[in-house]
């Protein structure tokens, strides 16, 4: 039969059966929402003292309690008992067990659906914060790898073809950039995430006279979602959102793990890694593979597909509370752990990275500079077309040849010569500030 619940009413039951079925996984994922669960009921219980639905007495009782229960969260003592349904469940009986009836006031004003809203958009907030940083790291080392080795050329491609020649500094200057406008879709995430649900109850308000700008200031919310039904509308919407901005992440990494799967290749052999950052093979001992980039290569791709995962549970679904709104946790929780991780590692091969000295002296890359032969002519007053077609034939005949070693006139901003990191920087600098 049932386990212990706070809604059930007398005389009533729910299969195992159904309860196995509807919690699902929800416990599991719950325990992330612990220390957040306890804040928001730490806010919500000064706020009704505020407005006279709870003694100062009780108030005191209360607040002690969630405090020990907090300090019990972050210390890893806190799990939710077997036959108790959810984390709020949890919270509260173990208040009320410790503190007597006061703990049975807190829920005053409250509904369990505007109490896991407020829950998940400060464990997406905080979450978001943690992308943040571990992205600006990433960005640093980045811009840092392309100050070290701006001078170090290597061949550009299009259409996986010889282009143009390019540099280590312009190629990991690439990244940091692309992770500039990722963090820009990460900002407006947190801004949505970044609002106080708090006091929507079950979707429809109270007839209580609730405090929500006294709950919004204590959480330190940006604002709060101001009607009553959109704060339930927001569940799950702000879990996609946030999604979006996990996945313009992951596919800025997915695709330079893909170059590094490239480059280490022997057939291009532009970096290399120290042993123990590859693996080997059983049979050929020859062999570095890549692994870590080819799984952050899949593990990003994956993640690419979280925000279409979560369009595809909530896009049908009416104004209000529905169950469904459960699975948003098993979507995307994990998948921002996943992101971490692949933040991380990145951030630990690029660390060790190995650059190949004179990858354009082969002599496979001598038409790398063509383009550059076709500049020289029309410097010195020929009309492009007539210089292309010179430049053309030389190819044709076999006897095109350019000195590259004799400097190469890259000028303008973003180009070999002028890399713009600085402007970069400054750019990354400014949307850091969006997450204020």
């Amino acid at each position: 039969m049932s386990g212990n619940k706070l809604w059930s009413k007398a005389n009533t039951s729910t299969s195992q059966l159904i309860e196995a079925f509807t919690v699902g996984r929800d416990k599991d994922f719950d325990v992330l929402l612990a220390e957040y669960d306890v804040l928001g009921s730490l806010a919500h219980t000064e706020m009704l003292a505020a407005v006279g639905l709870l003694s100062r007495e009780d108030l005191v009782l209360v607040q002690e309690g969630l405090k020990t229960i907090l300090d019990e969260i972050r210390a890893g003592a806190f799990s939710i008992d077997k036959d108790v349904e959810d984390v709020h469940s949890q919270i509260e009986l173990l208040l009320t067990k410790r503190i007597g009836e006061a703990g049975k006031k807190i829920h005053s004003g409250r509904s369990r659906n505007d109490q896991v809203a407020v829950d998940i958009k400060l464990y997406l907030r905080a979450q978001v914060l943690a992308l943040k940083e571990e992205v600006s790291q990433l960005f640093d080392l980045l811009i840092d790898l392309s100050d070290r080795f701006r001078d170090k050329l290597l061949p550009g491609y299009t259409h996986l073809q010889i282009a143009m020649p390019s540099s280590f500094g312009l190629w990991f200057g690439a990244y940091a950039e692309s992770l500039v406008d990722d963090l820009e879709v990460l900002a407006a995430a947190y801004q949505v995430a970044n609002k106080n649900p708090l006091g929507s109850g079950a979707g429809y308000g109270s007839s209580f006279p609730l405090d929500r700008e006294m709950t919004t200031k204590l959480l330190h919310f940006g604002g709060m979602n101001v009607n009553s039904v959109y704060a339930q509308m927001s569940r799950g919407k702000t879990e996609k959102i946030v999604a979006m901005g996990l996945a313009s992440v992951a596919a800025t990494l997915s695709k330079l793990a893909m170059d590094c799967c490239l480059y280490i290749n022997q057939n291009f052999g532009f970096i290399s890694f120290p042993p123990e950052l590859t693996t080997g093979s059983s049979i050929m001992p020859h062999k570095k593979n890549p692994d870590v980039f080819e799984l952050i290569r899949g593990k990003c791709n994956r993640i690419q597909s979280t925000p279409n995962e979560l369009t595809l549970l909530i896009n049908n679904l009416p104004s209000g509370y529905h169950r469904d709104l459960q699975l948003t946790k098993e979507i995307l929780f994990p998948a921002i752990e996943e992101g971490k991780a692949c933040l991380q590692m990145t951030r630990l091969m690029l660390s060790h990275i190995e650059i190949k000295d004179g990858i354009l002296e082969d002599e496979k890359y001598k038409y790398l500079f063509s383009v550059e032969a076709v500049n020289e002519l029309v410097n010195q007053g020929i009309p492009f077309r007539e210089a292309y077609k010179q430049v053309g034939n030389q190819i044709d005949a076999g006897t095109f040849s350019f000195d590259y070693k004799k400097g190469l006139h890259h000028t303008h901003t973003g180009s070999i010569g002028n890399l713009g990191n600085e402007q970069i920087v400054k750019e990354m600098s400014i949307v850091l500030t969006k997450f204020a």
